[in-house]
């Protein structure tokens, strides 16, 4: 199933912005965009998840909100928040973790758009942990891509590929 399956393509179901959200919710979101860079842009993305917290695009706003503002551990958090809700409406029992041939194949008839939501919000955890130090929490992510991504339409190989080089570096570096 893995080999055979594009992880961009999005099938029939569309985006998740393409989801209906509320107008108040959405109306917040354009607030929160509108004052960038000022402490109400975050009150009233905080408001947005408080009216729909398993709205994906508040949860992405949110997310872009906290990472470019390098508050790491609070996207992170947001990112742990967006792969609960769609592991739960995937039918994801584990999460993550439990996504092999028989789950992908389930999850992909549920929501294609969905299960790339989910594995590119993986990558997104994956990477704030590299860049909070979390290596080996990082690599497991990428690992669990990479197994259901035989093509590597996501890019989890290039990044694997630099924790393995930088793990290789203290080894060679004695060794000289």
């Amino acid at each position: 199933m893995a080999e055979g399956l594009d992880l961009l393509e999005l099938g029939e179901d569309g985006l998740y912005f393409d989801e209906p959200c509320a107008p108040e919710v959405e109306a917040l979101i354009a607030q929160a965009a509108h004052h960038y860079g000022h402490a109400t842009a975050e009150q009233h993305l905080l408001r947005a998840y408080f009216l729909a917290p398993e709205q994906l695009s508040v949860l992405v706003a949110l997310y872009r909100y906290y990472f470019y503002q390098h508050r790491l551990e609070d996207a992170l958090i947001v990112a742990e928040r967006a792969l609960d809700v769609t592991a739960r409406r995937l039918h994801l029992v584990d999460g993550w973790r439990s996504i092999g041939r028989v789950a992908l194949g389930e999850a992909v008839m549920r929501s294609m758009g969905l299960l790339r939501f989910h594995l590119l919000a993986l990558k997104g955890s994956a990477v704030i942990l590299l860049r909070l130090g979390r290596v080996d929490e990082a690599r497991l992510r990428l690992a669990k891509i990479a197994e259901v991504d035989a093509r590597d339409a996501l890019g989890a190989a290039p990044l694997l590929a630099v924790i393995a080089a930088r793990q290789q570096e203290p080894a060679e570096e004695i060794a000289h």
